[in-house]
């Protein structure tokens, strides 16, 4: 073969290798792939606002990435957000009063789900509903509640109008 012929193979396997590479790199910081994905089990918890968690957001403990979010749905009898959270089956010992909370990473950041472990002696189970959840706190809303309570503030009472001579209302 010839030399410069060697040379353009070698560069284009080297290129397409690279290429393989990002591609899988992207991937993996993605979350997208599930590679090298562990044994997991699903617990519910109900919210009254999710703001805006998504699916595949991270559900941690103690700052652990220990899952992630696999299904928002809305239960049609109550209202209220489902979230399905799936747990890798490392961490299968968790209490059956673990609480669940919806968090912001840093002050504008992606929410996810953190959960704090209780002091039941039974474990949560594939298909468990965690009881005590908090829901998202939705920036909007405060900052309305507060305008709200500002504007109600710097409104003047009016007086009650005085009643007038015996017999004239």
């Amino acid at each position: 073969m010839n030399p410069s012929r060697t040379v353009e193979v070698l560069v284009g396997a080297f290129v397409m290798l690279g290429l393989a590479a990002l591609v899988f790199l992207a991937m993996q910081v993605s979350g997208l792939t599930s590679l090298g994905a562990d044994a997991a089990y699903r617990v519910h918890a109900r919210f009254e606002n999710v703001g805006g968690l998504k699916v595949r957001s991270p559900v941690s403990m103690a700052g652990v990435r220990i899952g992630r979010v696999t299904a928002i749905d809305i239960d049609p009898q109550t209202f209220q957000a489902v979230v399905e959270l799936s747990i890798s089956a490392r961490h299968a010992n968790l209490p059956a009063d673990t609480s669940a909370k919806i968090l912001t990473s840093g002050l504008l950041g992606e929410q996810f789900v953190g959960l704090e472990a209780g002091g039941a002696d039974a474990v949560l189970k594939d298909g468990s509903t965690i009881k005590l959840t908090q829901s998202a706190l939705v920036l909007e809303n405060l900052i309305s509640q507060f305008l709200f309570s500002k504007a109600s503030e710097g409104r003047p009472e009016t007086p009650a109008p005085a009643p007038g001579p015996a017999g004239q209302p």
